[in-house]
């Protein structure tokens, strides 16, 4: 009888780390900004305002690792600092929004009926309009400012977290598990909030890392057209509006904080992966 060689199977790493890969890549550069941003007094080698007009426009070298821009600020350390703001942006962006979806999709969903109508009435309507239109129409509202972007996301990013809350309060509330809660006289809030809403939160948890994604893009694009963060602050959008007119002769002034907001949201979109995964959440 011949013994037939089993040949070991070509190793995965997808297979190694599981469902944690996109989890453990989104979460380690998330973690390296985040370490970036504590540590920006002591990692930083200048000060990010200080301005030298001997080393204006310096290409990147030794002394200068990104180079310096036309006022000759080290683009190194204001892209450092700017991970402050711009954490920032994603974080508190998405926080609020966050916050008021759920609570009102918690109750439209739970109650029904009229109160549900009423407030999927003002969803509507607030997505009638294009998201960054509407936005940028309540910051020239209220002036340019990063508290103007961060009322603008809570007033307008609240619809989607509503609808999703919403969507899963309307199923969950018919649950076997639910009835029996009913049965048992607990209060209606009781109800809501601790048996129904962890149950139906976790796709809301799942989108709100996609969303701080748009919500970081946003803040840059708002922060560029001079209605975010005011210079001289180091802020990566702000930095990219300086450089584009020294685009062809100074190109590291835009590059290296283009950079930074494409890797911080790829660090936010792989996290929203790896829970997506985790959490067994279809997007």
């Amino acid at each position: 009888m011949s013994v037939q060689a089993i040949e070991p199977s070509p190793f995965s790493w997808r297979r190694f780390f599981g469902k944690r890969l996109a989890l453990a890549i989104g979460g380690g550069i998330l973690l390296f900004f985040l370490l970036l941003a504590i540590g920006a007094p002591l990692i930083a080698p200048y000060d990010p305002i200080l301005q030298n007009a001997d080393v204006r426009l310096q290409s990147p070298c030794l002394l200068h690792p990104f180079g310096t821009d036309n006022f000759g600020r080290d683009i190194l350390s204001r892209v450092i600092w700017g991970t402050r703001i711009d954490l920032q942006i994603a974080v508190i962006g998405v926080l609020f929004p966050f916050l008021i979806g759920t609570a009102v999709g918690t109750i439209a969903g739970f109650f029904g009926g009229a109160v549900d109508a009423l407030f999927m009435r003002l969803v509507d309507i607030i997505l009638a309009f294009p998201f960054l239109v509407l936005m940028l129409s309540i910051i020239a509202i209220l002036g340019p400012g990063l508290g103007s972007f961060y009322i603008a996301m809570a007033l307008v990013g609240w619809v989607s977290y509503a609808r999703l809350i919403r969507a899963q309060m309307l199923t969950l509330k018919n649950a076997d598990y639910a009835i029996a809660a009913v049965s048992l006289g607990f209060s209606r809030f009781r109800i809501m909030f601790r048996h129904l809403l962890p149950n139906a939160v976790a796709g809301s948890i799942v989108f709100s890392m996609s969303d701080a994604t748009l919500v970081l893009l946003s803040g840059a694009a708002v922060s560029y057209l001079g209605l975010g963060v005011q210079p001289p602050l180091a802020e990566w959008g702000v930095m990219v509006a300086e450089g584009q007119s020294f685009i062809t002769t100074a190109w590291w002034i835009t590059l290296f904080p283009g950079l930074s907001i494409v890797c911080l949201a790829f660090g936010f979109s792989m996290l929203g992966d790896g829970l997506a995964e985790l959490l067994g959440v279809h997007e």
